[in-house]
């Protein structure tokens, strides 16, 4: 071979390497990449569809947990939510002859359609007592949870014991219609 036809075939073979190299990034790497994404879009796409098919297929049962839901929530009033979980407390009170030192409920709003009517009882009583208050607030049927429990022995026998404890109640908030 000639050095003149080596020249231009080196040439011709190191243009068609760079061209090789500039078409895989500039056009093969991109295209795979893309087809990667459209992959896994599609993918979540499938779930998404297979999620939302198995919830319309559920609906009725959802929509009727939903008003069970709703008919455990305390009274839309908030005087009367109140009022109601007072006299709860008293009731499990007088059950269980705990004896208070503070009850104090306090209504927190974080969302637009809640409000939680939160209670801060602190009480002092024995082992039977506490135990027995905590089981009426726990069976009640009325909507409460148990945040928080503190106890503690207010003497060195640790025959009294003191009981701070802070339950919420749910208020759904209505739309109007």
């Amino acid at each position: 071979m000639k050095i003149k036809n080596r020249q231009k075939f080196l040439t011709i073979l190191a243009l068609s390497v760079v061209g090789l190299l500039m078409g895989d990034s500039l056009v093969i790497t991109p295209l795979a990449k893309s087809w990667k994404d459209r992959s896994a879009k599609i993918e979540f796409l499938h779930k998404s569809i297979q999620r939302g098919d198995l919830l319309m297929s559920r609906e009725k049962t959802i929509q009727n947990q939903w008003h069970l839901m709703e008919k455990g929530t305390l009274t839309n009033n908030m005087s009367a939510a109140e009022n109601t979980v007072l006299k709860a407390v008293d009731r499990w009170t007088q059950k269980s002859r705990i004896s208070f030192t503070s009850l104090k409920p306090q209504w927190k709003q974080n969302e637009e359609d809640h409000v939680l009517l939160e209670c801060r009882a602190d009480g002092y009583g024995d082992m039977q007592t506490v135990s027995r208050f905590l089981y009426e607030l726990e069976t009640d049927p009325l909507p409460l949870k148990i945040e928080d429990i503190e106890l503690s022995t207010r003497d060195s026998d640790g025959r009294q014991i003191a009981l701070g404890v802070r339950f919420s109640g749910l208020l759904l908030v209505k739309e109007k219609q």
